[in-house]
């Protein structure tokens, strides 16, 4: 076994490297050190930094499944005229469609069974389903021609969080914990927030996956209610003087492994075990809501100690105001392919006062200004029908060709709804904005060039953008 061990050792890569240290390594430093006295402290700076700011952190609240556009943010008279007539082909243009429809045999149309309303002084049209979110439209910016690549809800969703439907790559809270983070607070810099779980459309870890980013720039999950993360609380029958020698024990471990072979997880494994220690004190307080005051409870439709969508958005701000960069609150169950007048309402129901309190619970305390929040889901849904059409019931397919997406603060215009999609609402027709439009866009607000964010792995560069993103003109204010 030692003549193995011995063998190992010396054929080892990390061994010979942490051997060549005095070589290859020494050289490297030189290197490295005849570039730093060559720069000045501003030229070390990140490439990627703007001078300037708007934005400080990002909330992303994520509907998954696919939003039904028509009958919340984008309404379609002509789908109520023609309703039952099936989509024209001049109109479709032999874009793709899901095998879903393509089998039934027929493209109805269908308008929405909800009455639309003007609201705020902006007179922003928008559904009877979101009144909370009406109420505090001149705070936002409503993008009705957004666009994505794919029809599929798992590519889909990749590529709204990762910028490519391939996988393995960061995912855009990753990016940004990269880019703004210094690990140095008591809380991780990206936290997600997951309600109302459905089997049907499960939410997958690599939509806050690092990649191939430092592991302490993945997100980490939290749940409302007493213990909102896991295996941070010490195990019953240990105590804090025996858990504080395991976590130093391990460490040490660590320390020695790092410094041995330059392992990134063994650093990784450093950072993480320093942030968890600190989220030992600061994690309780954080997640007792009972110290809100009952109007905040009842403005957020939140209750104490009970886990919802609701609860969720309070969390959200707290974490913010603790130093957080990006919160991804994420709701399940809005992939509605049948009974929209019935299951539509319910979900509405939700997410509308809850995110609604939290934009003006934002704008009260100031953080409005330098917080994005975005409220989306992967792609929108088609004109027509799927599935039996009849008055009280009606479904829609996906469509990647129209999407509506709410966004607030952060230098963003507010009271403006922009971009059109055609008479029909099968495609966005003005003003278009791509997925990477909007990333890029976002980026720009928290003083980030998208286009210099980049890592080489696996012998290219990567960014989140991919090779496109344009800054969105007519999305800032």
């Amino acid at each position: 076994m030692n003549d193995f061990q011995n063998q190992h050792d010396q054929l080892c890569r990390r061994a010979f490297l942490g051997r060549s240290s005095f070589g290859l390594g020494s050289l490297a430093y030189a290197l490295l050190a005849q570039r730093s006295l060559a720069q000045s402290p501003q030229e070390q700076a990140p490439s990627w930094r703007l001078p300037t700011a708007k934005a400080k952190r990002v909330v992303v609240i994520f509907l998954s499944g696919g939003l039904a556009q028509h009958d919340l943010f984008d309404e379609k008279p002509l789908l109520v005229e023609r309703r039952g007539e099936e989509l024209p082909p001049s109109v479709r243009k032999g874009e793709r469609i899901t095998g879903l429809t393509e089998r039934q045999g027929g493209l109805p149309v269908v308008g929405s069974k909800f009455e639309f309303s003007n609201y705020g002084k902006c007179g922003m049209r928008m559904s009877e389903l979101v009144p909370h979110l009406g109420e505090v439209a001149d705070d936002l910016l409503l993008i009705r021609s957004l666009q994505t690549d794919h029809v599929l809800h798992e590519a889909a969703m990749t590529i709204l969080f990762t910028g490519t439907p391939l996988l393995g790559r960061p995912s855009w809270g990753a990016w940004s914990s990269y880019a703004l983070g210094d690990g140095k607070g008591n809380l991780p810099e990206f936290v997600v927030l997951l309600s109302n779980p459905d089997p049907a459309t499960p939410l997958h870890p690599r939509l806050w996956h690092n990649g191939f980013l430092a592991g302490r720039h993945q997100g980490v999950p939290f749940r409302s209610g007493k213990d909102p993360v896991l295996f941070v609380k010490n195990p019953p029958g240990i105590d804090e003087k025996a858990r504080a020698r395991q976590l130093a024990a391990l460490q040490e471990l660590n320390a020695l492994e790092a410094a041995k072979s330059g392992d990134p997880d063994a650093q990784a494994r450093l950072a993480v075990f320093e942030t968890a220690a600190r989220m030992q004190t600061s994690v309780p307080e954080l997640a007792d809501l009972s110290q809100e005051s009952p109007e905040t409870l009842e403005e957020y439709g939140a209750e104490a100690g009970k886990e919802s969508f609701a609860s969720n958005c309070i969390l959200a701000r707290r974490l913010l105001e603790r130093g957080v960069r990006f919160v991804q609150l994420c709701d399940a169950g809005w992939d509605h392919h049948y009974n929209i007048p019935r299951v539509l309402p319910r979900k509405c129901e939700q997410v509308d006062k809850p995110a609604a309190a939290l934009i003006r619970d934002l704008k009260r305390r100031g953080m409005l200004d330098d917080t994005i929040v975005v409220f989306a889901g992967e792609f929108g849904r088609t004109p027509y029908c799927e599935g039996p059409l009849a008055f009280d019931s009606y479904g829609r397919d996906h469509n990647a060709l129209a999407c509506s997406v709410l966004v607030a603060g952060g230098g963003f215009k507010a009271g403006h709804c922009h971009g059109k999609t055609d008479d029909w609402g099968w495609s966005a027709a003005e003003d278009i904005v791509h997925i990477h439009d909007l990333h890029a866009t976002i980026l720009q607000q928290l003083g980030i060039e998208h286009t210099k964010l980049t890592v080489r792995a696996q012998g290219r560069d990567f960014r989140l953008t991919d090779v496109g993103g344009k800054i969105g003109p007519g999305l800032i204010a």
